[in-house]
This record gives C-alpha cells, sequence and structure tokens, in this order.
C-alpha cells in the first residue's frame, strides 16, 4: 500500500494589509521531501507527521512531499502560490501509483485569482490520481467548507476544539478512516450542510464545549463515521464563507444527511450565543484592577495575528501606561525594527524607541519612550500543544509598571514562552495582555485568575455586520435577519 502526503496552508485576510509571498512560507514552515522533522508536526502539517509514525509500525510505503505554510495574512500572490502547488503536484505524479493521499490543508486560503485555493488543490490532485484512489484532507474548523473539495475528496476531518488542541488526534482519526477505506472496510458517504451564519465559537465555553463533546459521542456509532463543524473564517471575503457542518457516514447516506441536518439546526439555534462578552479597553482595565487574585489575562482578539492582522495595535498598551497601571505585561507587539534597535542598544540599556503602530491606520499610533531593555533573546519559540512556533528574535522592554514582548516573527500569543523566554513571569503579573482571540486559552487559560475579551480598535472587528463584504453569498446571518439554512450535499 502507497500514500502521499504534503501541505500547503495558510489562513487568508482578504482584508488584510499585509500581502503573503513566498517570503512568508520560508519563514514559518518550507521542507522539501523528508525534510519535516520528527520530533512534533507543524503548521497544518499533522497528517504527514502521523502516517509517518504508522507506516513504521503498520507497514505501508509513505511517500512524502513539500510542506508549505505561513502565518494567517493577506492575499497569496498568483505565482508564489502556483510554485507551491505545482511542486507538490509533480512530486505526486512522480509517486504514483497510489492507493492513498493524506493532505494537510487550512480550509481558508485565498491566493489572487484562487478564491478557493483548497478546492483547486483537490481538483488537482484528484486528475492525477484518479477516481479509485482515496483522498483525506484534513482542515482548520476556521475554513470555507466549498461544496468543490467536499466532492472531489472522499474523507474531510476538521479539528473539534478551539483553541486547536487537538490537531493530531483528528490527523490519526483522518489516516484510520483512510486506511479503512483504502482496505475495503468502509465506503464513505459525505453530507454537508450550510449553516448560512458567521460567528465565533471558542470551545472554552460552556455551550460550544457541551456541543462538541455530543457531537464527538456521535463518531463511531451506527455508521457515522466522523462529524465535523466548520466555524467559517469571517475576515475571508469569498462566495462560500458561512458556518457547515460535515457528516461523513458508513455508505448510508440517508443517515448522513439526517444527523448533519440535526446537527445543522442546533448550531443555528446557538446564534448569538456562542462568543464571550467583549470590554472596551479601559473597562476590561477597570475589571481587572478590581480582581482580586491574579493574573487577569485580557485577550485581544482585534490584533491577532492569527486572524491576520498586523500585531502592532498600540492603544491597550497606551491606556496602560497613561493609566500607571503597575506589574503589568502585554505581547507579542509584532515590530522587527524595535528589536534590533534594542539588540543595538544592548540588555540594561535605558534609550528612546518607537515602536508598534506601524503598519496601518489601524495600528494606532506609536508608542514614544525611553525604554529599559529588560532581556534580549534570539531565535525564540513558543509552544502550541505539540508544536513549536516560531518568534524569531525577540525583546521585552520596561516603560513604567508595563514590560512589553517584541518579536521579529509576526504571530498571535500562544504559550508562556512568549513571556518566559525573555524571564518575563506570567504568573506572577496582576495584569497580563496577550494578542488573541481565542488559542491563548491552551497555555494561559489555566494559570489565569479570570479571562476578559477586549474590543480594541485594532483590524479584527468583532462585529461582522461591518466588515465590508462584496462577495458573500446572501443572505447569512448576522449581515441579514433571515436566512435558509439546508442540506447542500
Amino acid at each position: 500500500m502507497r500514500l502521499f502526503s504534503a501541505t500547503l496552508a495558510t489562513e487568508t485576510n482578504t482584508f488584510s494589509p499585509l500581502p503573503t509571498s513566498l517570503a512568508g512560507y520560508k519563514e514559518s514552515v518550507f521542507l522539501r521531501p523528508g525534510e519535516h522533522p520528527d520530533a512534533t508536526p507543524l503548521m497544518c502539517t499533522a497528517p504527514l507527521w502521523v502516517a509517518r509514525r504508522a507506516a513504521a509500525r503498520e507497514g505501508f510505503t509513505l511517500v512524502e512531499g513539500s510542506c508549505f505554510a505561513a502565518s494567517p495574512a493577506g492575499l497569496t500572490n498568483r505565482t508564489d502560490y502556483e510554485f507551491m502547488r505545482d511542486t507538490i503536484l509533480a512530486e505526486l505524479k512522480a509517486a504514483l501509483p497510489l492507493e492513498g493521499v493524506l493532505l494537510g490543508l487550512h480550509g481558508a486560503m485565498v491566493a489572487h485569482g484562487y478564491a478557493d485555493v483548497e478546492g483547486d488543490i483537490v481538483e488537482h490532485v484528484r486528475e492525477i490520481v484518479g477516481p479509485r484512489s482515496v483522498i483525506g484532507v484534513e482542515l482548520d474548523p476556521h475554513c470555507h467548507l466549498t461544496l468543490k473539495r467536499v466532492r472531489l475528496s472522499d474523507i474531510i476531518v476538521l479539528y473539534k476544539e478551539f483553541p486547536h488542541t487537538d490537531v493530531v488526534e483528528r490527523a490519526e482519526d483522518l489516516l484510520g478512516l483512510v486506511l479503512r477505506a483504502i482496505r475495503g472496510e468502509i465506503r464513505p458517504v459525505m453530507s454537508l450542510y450550510d449553516c448560512r451564519q458567521i460567528g465565533s465559537y471558542p470551545t472554552t465555553l460552556p455551550l460550544m464545549r457541551g456541543f462538541v463533546d455530543r457531537i464527538k459521542a456521535l463518531e463511531g456509532r451506527n455508521g457515522i463515521l466522523s462529524v465535523s463543524v466548520a466555524h467559517c473564517f469571517p475576515y475571508a471575503d469569498v462566495p462560500e464563507l458561512s458556518g457547515r457542518v460535515l457528516v461523513v457516514a458508513d455508505r448510508d447516506k440517508t443517515a448522513a444527511d439526517r444527523l448533519a441536518t440535526e446537527i445543522g439546526r442546533e448550531f443555528v439555534s446557538m446564534r448569538g450565543r456562542t462568543a464571550p462578552d467583549y470590554l472596551t479597553v479601559d473597562r476590561a482595565i477597570d475589571a481587572a484592577l478590581a480582581v482580586p487574585g491574579a493574573p487577569v489575562v485580557l485577550a485581544e482578539p482585534a490584533d491577532n495575528a492569527g486572524g491576520g492582522a498586523p500585531s502592532d495595535n498600540t492603544t491597550i498598551l497606551r491606556r496602560l501606561l497613561e493609566r500607571g497601571v503597575e506589574n503589568a505585561a502585554l505581547g507579542p507587539i509584532w515590530d522587527p525594527i524595535a528589536v534590533r534597535l534594542c539588540f543595538d542598544a544592548g540588555e540594561g540599556a535605558r534609550f528612546p524607541l518607537r515602536f508598534g503602530g506601524k503598519t496601518s491606520p489601524a495600528s494606532g499610533l506609536p508608542i514614544d519612550a525611553t525604554v529599559e531593555v529588560a532581556s534580549l533573546k534570539r531565535d525564540c519559540w513558543q509552544s502550541f500543544g505539540p508544536t513549536k512556533v516560531p518568534l524569531g528574535d525577540c525583546a521585552a522592554i520596561r516603560v513604567g509598571g508595563v514590560e512589553t514582548v517584541l518579536i521579529e516573527n509576526r504571530t498571535q500569543a500562544l504559550g508562556l514562552e512568549l513571556f518566559s523566554n525573555l524571564g518575563v513571569n506570567p504568573r506572577a503579573r496582576k495584569i497580563l495582555v496577550v494578542k488573541s482571540t481565542n488559542h491563548f486559552m491552551a497555555a494561559f487559560g489555566p494559570i489565569a485568575h479570570r479571562v476578559l475579551y477586549v474590543d480594541s480598535d485594532g483590524p479584527l472587528n468583532r462585529n461582522y455586520a461591518r466588515i465590508p463584504y462584496s462577495k458573500v453569498i446572501r443572505p447569512i446571518w448576522p449581515l441579514d435577519a433571515e436566512t435558509n439554512p439546508g442540506l447542500i450535499l
């Protein structure tokens, strides 16, 4: 038995001022066949990583293709996307014949000229391997679960958790189903229910926690092989932006349709009740200071690099400084120029520095202050589940009672190492400000005395009705009061 696996992934914010080129992939994940590290999976590479281990254990042949992945930002330019896609396709052709293909994709990648990158990739893969090879795809739940990619794949599995702590487990599910399909033990059929809604669905909050737990309990019973919920990625103006439910069943399409409809209707009934409450900047600071315990974590989704934001907005930091708040830490602020200047100045130096507020009007004004370089470290990383996310060179600077972590590689707050790399103990701070939507909860949630969510003036508007969509198929909630949810496959 021969399987092929490769990755091409990013999450594209079509409103982002940050274009994505090959340089962004080379900064994150840019690996040719055989170069993937054995220790841990990287961004969207879990299918390859899991299959490598299973091949050694079970005796099938895995042909490894290239792995390309970039941090979320704007559209990938057409030439670079086609180069990476065609590289993988050439490797696929060279690997023939194949019984199966495992693709680690994101699901919300957009390139110039390609609104549905994943559909384009799967279409080309199907043309090469033919109708009998089993194509399995792992996607992020913040994806556009398009009809094209569902029709052309045999099995699609999405992560269930947000934060995405189950990437490896879902890759194991996918591989297991693909192997069973190749062996003829199952014949997968898929049903897709379109909920016609845009929303945010953290699974750390009670409503979504219970919903996901019920879904997981359905798998492996009565012929149901897998159930996935696509949350959608709200910051992409593409036609098939929408929350959708995907059910994979063994042979019984009627059963898959029935369950997809049942789960889809429940998901629709939860509209407007799944996201946390958001506070204004000053109300959040007031609330944090009033909490008797520590640390109090203030999350800033509006400037989350994981959603394509620059992560250099200064509004919360400016208010902390103006109000004289003590024992606070904030991170990350993406500012490679400021990082370099801090290294030039040296650890312990005090010097005038302009930092943050560089990328766009939504970044706010830069901070001008005399800073103390509290700590410097090169080639840093932070953990996110089993993966290590590169931060590049980092500097911790101190202004008044606030320490700020400046990073070279743009990314969101994920692991405690973001602070501890630089000697900043996150457990010892009264207030921790993290630029992240909900992925921070995997590491920061367990140490937080309380978590508050802040709606700053960053570029990722939390009110989706205010986002200037022009390509999204209407009607859709919350842009429209009346919608028409239903089965579409």
